[in-house]
């Protein structure tokens, strides 16, 4: 059936057969580039570039940088039933890919996949393609080209050439229908580009994180072991639940690091991690002397201060149990002993030695007496019994 073609209605795309060879200067590793295609239906005006790959990164990037040359939409994409653009490949009703369905959303596209083995259905990028080949990779097989940049820029200077050719049997060119009749019938385009999204499953570890990656993302602790899907742009990742967006996160690339938000965590989790060094010694210091001492001590007692946080947290939770008097009363008789534990501070308490006093043989806080310990007696201990009275 001969087909008419109605100006800013299809464009069509698809990818070359043949390949271009691309040098790495510093190894030597030849990687082979992919020629994608796109024609539009009425003026047979063209787009070509070189990728890497045919991935869905490449395929939605080269339909971005396609129709902002353009300087605008076509309604209708009919491109091939790569992976890339068609997931399940149907006649009737023909699964999208994801990723390209959003894409073709944003900018109000509709895709009609040609049907599996049947090239007429587009027939314009056949054409296309073979004069590509023809016009374009022939002129291009026996130069050595070190970078993709290279590439496109020979392609682009020989497309020049193409699109100001005069037709064989019609009037004017390529450039002349497209500028004069196709391209005001071009949808307007949107004012932002699109941002290209991956999109991923990942199931909620016991920690409340998802690995995407090689990196952990936080969702909210009720969502543990939970199925969802995660979009990955270049800048953000969503997390989603039954298509309703649960996380947002600025992308990472550190291999292994972990991206969390606090009100995600469970609030025993949060109230420890909000817990630092510095938060630690300031609470004890608002208690009294006595306490940042024993803290201070407990610390000091560790390779590590974070070693010590479990005692701290010991202390912290003597100090809600029981009254203010008494646990200052424990931690100044702790201190004075050098007991720097929370086994020592719970002793003292279970036992009643807070209400005791002090001995006399014990230094009180506050007197800076280098070797001082319970065990060592003082002058007071070999006094005589008249000096003692």
């Amino acid at each position: 059936m001969r087909q008419h073609h109605i100006f800013g209605e299809k464009c069509f795309v698809d990818y070359a057969g043949t390949t271009v060879s691309i040098i790495d200067p510093h190894t030597g590793e030849v990687k082979e580039s992919q020629i994608f295609i796109g024609v539009l239906g009425a003026s047979n005006y063209p787009y070509v570039e070189a990728t890497w790959s045919q991935k869905i990164s490449d395929w939605i990037g080269s339909h971005v940088r396609m129709i902002n040359h353009f300087g605008g939409c076509p309604k209708i994409l009919v491109p091939d039933n790569l992976k890339s653009g068609v997931t399940k490949a149907c006649y009737y009703e023909p699964e999208i890919n994801r990723t390209y369905h959003e894409f073709a959303d944003y900018y109000g596209i509709a895709v009609v996949p040609a049907r599996k083995y049947k090239p007429k259905d587009k027939a314009k990028v056949e054409n296309g393609v073979l004069l590509i080949e023809r016009w374009i990779l022939a002129r291009l097989r026996n130069r050595t080209f070190y970078f993709l940049d290279e590439l496109n820029s020979a392609i682009r200077e020989i497309c020049r050439e193409i699109v100001d050719r005069p037709f064989q049997k019609l009037p004017g060119t390529r450039r002349s229908v497209f500028e004069q009749e196709e391209k005001k019938m071009l949808l307007p385009l949107p004012s932002t580009p699109f941002e290209i999204g991956e999109w991923k499953k990942a199931r909620v570890n016991n920690d409340y994180h998802i690995e995407v990656d090689d990196h952990y993302y936080s969702v909210h602790y009720t969502y543990h072991r939970e199925q969802v899907e995660a979009r990955l742009s270049s800048s953000t990742v969503e997390i989603f639940h039954k298509g309703l967006r649960i996380a947002s996160h600025k992308r990472s690339f550190a291999k292994g690091g972990f991206t969390t938000v606090a009100d995600h965590m469970p609030s025993h989790h949060r109230e420890k991690a909000e817990w630092t060094t510095d938060r630690i010694l300031a609470w004890a210091d608002s208690f009294g002397p006595a306490v940042k001492i024993v803290v201070e001590g407990i610390m000091a007692n560790r390779r590590h201060p974070e070693q010590a946080f479990r005692s701290c947290f010991g202390l912290l939770n003597l100090a809600k149990k029981v009254e203010r008097k008494r646990f200052l009363s424990a931690c100044q008789r702790a201190a004075a002993f050098r007991a720097f534990s929370y086994k020592s501070v719970k002793s003292i308490l279970d036992k009643g030695l807070d209400r005791e006093p002090l001995p006399e043989n014990v230094t009180p806080i506050g007197i800076k007496s280098a070797g001082h310990h319970e065990n060592v007696r003082g002058a007071l201990y070999y006094a005589t019994e008249g000096e003692r009275s």
